[in-house]
């Protein structure tokens, strides 16, 4: 039987891309996207939600989203979900649901495609370590308040 795992969303970043080296040396950029959606009701009201999104890119597109990816820009993802999950130090079990992006297209007005701003010294990325294991995947997400992984 088939299966498709196909995810297409337009959005704005609700912060500045996280950047961050696997110890084999491979670049992780985690970011939120907010996705808004409007519609009229029944009694002709204009209602609107929005849903936020984690997504997680790799490699190049990983430094790419990096340089060029700040807080309110629009872009465009496609990728597909993958489903993370991890032991809390309290043995609780958790999982949530991110987009693994495998294209990532910047739009948007004169800004988008500028470069940010270079990060400082104690901003800077650690090097990965020599020696790492190629096979090394990410860390699971860190525990946020209420157990919320961010």
């Amino acid at each position: 039987m088939a299966s498709l795992n196909k995810v297409m969303l337009i959005g704005n970043l609700t912060k500045d891309p996280e950047l961050r080296y696997t110890p084999s040396g491979t670049a992780v950029a985690d970011f939120r996207m907010a996705i808004n959606r409007e519609w009229t009701d029944k009694e002709g009201e204009k209602r609107s939600e929005t849903c936020f999104v984690d997504i997680v890119a790799w490699r190049r597109q990983a430094e790419v989203c990096d340089q060029f990816l700040s807080k309110g820009s629009l872009l465009y993802v496609e990728g597909r979900l993958q489903l993370d999950t991890w032991e809390t130090p309290q043995g609780e079990r958790r999982s949530k649901h991110r987009v693994v992006a495998e294209r990532v297209q910047f739009l948007g007005g004169k800004s988008a495609g500028a470069p940010r701003p270079a990060p400082t010294e104690e901003h800077r990325p650690e090097t990965p370590t020599e020696g790492a294991s190629p096979t090394e995947s990410a860390s699971p997400p860190e525990e946020g308040p209420a157990g919320m992984p961010f």
